[in-house]
């Protein structure tokens, strides 16, 4: 679009050409200009994709849908520059991702070899995404430039998975920030967020410890209010202490675990196992002992429901129900914990096998 600038016959003309609206910041010096009309040259530039989350599994493939269009059509196609970036879902600056002119792209950072993009038919600008990690998640933004003209669209990619209560085997409430994020990521899965527990609640999750989660805040989600948790006379909700120092206060933590590729199942085996024959069996079976987090995944996800207690590789001993039946402890679905045995007893296992 063009600006054009008017001033008294004594002095010079300046045409600007500036892209959404006209503004001046510098000019030529002693010349003086004033706004006197805007021109537009009547066609309008269009991106569009879903306005509902896109959800994923770890390590699988996702398509994020972007596509734009002229209003009016034009006749014959312009060259354009398509753009993503990408906003991680526990905040920070928007990153590059991917950009593109016609066939010639480049990647960046993590995305490197894990994106393209769609080109076919006319329009068509989605990200395909490769071997998703837990990191991934978060808001993308599809932009589209054209010459001086340029309009975007965002979409939510989360990772759909199962939000659990974690203590280590020290006991409750051992865990500042940093180790409740690491002790989350040696399960295979990371601090949840608020809305990963808000969602986990109004399924069901009720849990009375208080735990950490990825923004600092330490809050825990009540679905039956009673006396030890908040008072009867609470309401049902998730229970917050606010943002607590992340040194120096010790609470337990809510770890989030993505959905992911491959079996967790309880190794058939002749004789129970102490922990170092538990690991060693799942070895030899070509897989390796499950970790908590692939567990609920296993539970939530696949169905796994088994009532034998198996060791983990945290040392917890645990087993999963879908079906509640006598025998199989409480009578609601859910992963059973019997804690931190001593390692020299004898128990089953539970292995996890990558696809």
């Amino acid at each position: 679009m063009k600006c054009i600038f008017e001033i008294p016959p004594s002095m010079h003309v300046c045409i600007i050409t500036v892209s959404k609206a006209c503004r001046v910041t510098s000019l030529i010096p002693f010349y003086v200009c004033t706004v006197l009309t805007v021109h537009f040259n009547g066609v309008k530039l269009i991106v569009e994709t879903t306005e509902s989350s896109i959800f994923a599994a770890q390590g699988g493939n996702v398509t994020l849908p972007c596509r734009y269009h002229y209003q009016p059509e034009l006749q014959s196609p312009r060259r354009t520059r398509v753009k993503w970036s990408w906003v991680p879902a526990l905040g920070g600056r928007e990153l590059d991702v991917l950009a593109a002119i016609g066939h010639r792209h480049r990647t960046f950072g993590a995305f490197q070899g894990r994106v393209r993009l769609l080109q076919d038919p006319p329009g068509e600008a989605s990200l395909v995404m490769g071997e998703l990690r837990t990191s991934d998640a978060g808001r993308y933004r599809c932009e589209v430039i054209d010459g001086l003209e340029d309009e975007s669209a965002v979409v939510d990619l989360e990772l759909r998975g199962v939000v659990f209560p974690y203590q280590p085997s020290r006991g409750r409430y051992r865990m500042n920030f940093s180790s409740a994020q690491k002790a989350c990521e040696e399960q295979g899965a990371m601090l949840a967020t608020f809305d990963q527990l808000f969602s986990a609640w109004e399924e069901g999750l009720d849990w009375c410890n208080a735990g950490w989660l990825a923004d600092g805040t330490v809050q825990y989600p009540i679905t039956a209010s009673r006396t030890p948790c908040g008072g009867q006379d609470l309401a049902p909700g998730v229970r917050s202490y606010g943002a607590r120092h992340r040194r120096l206060h010790l609470y337990d933590a809510f770890c989030f675990s993505p959905s992911l590729h491959g079996e967790v199942y309880f190794l058939q085996h002749p004789q129970k196992l102490n922990f170092t024959e538990a690991v060693q069996a799942c070895e030899e079976d070509g897989s390796e002992i499950a970790r908590v987090g692939q567990l609920y995944v296993a539970w939530r996800f696949l169905g796994l429901d088994h009532c034998d207690a198996g060791w983990l590789a945290d040392g917890s001993l645990r087993y999963p129900v879908s079906t509640p039946r006598p025998n199989c402890g409480l009578q609601r679905p859910g992963v059973r914990s019997l804690g931190f045995p001593t390692q020299h007893q004898k128990y089953g296992v539970y292995c996890f096998r990558a696809p």
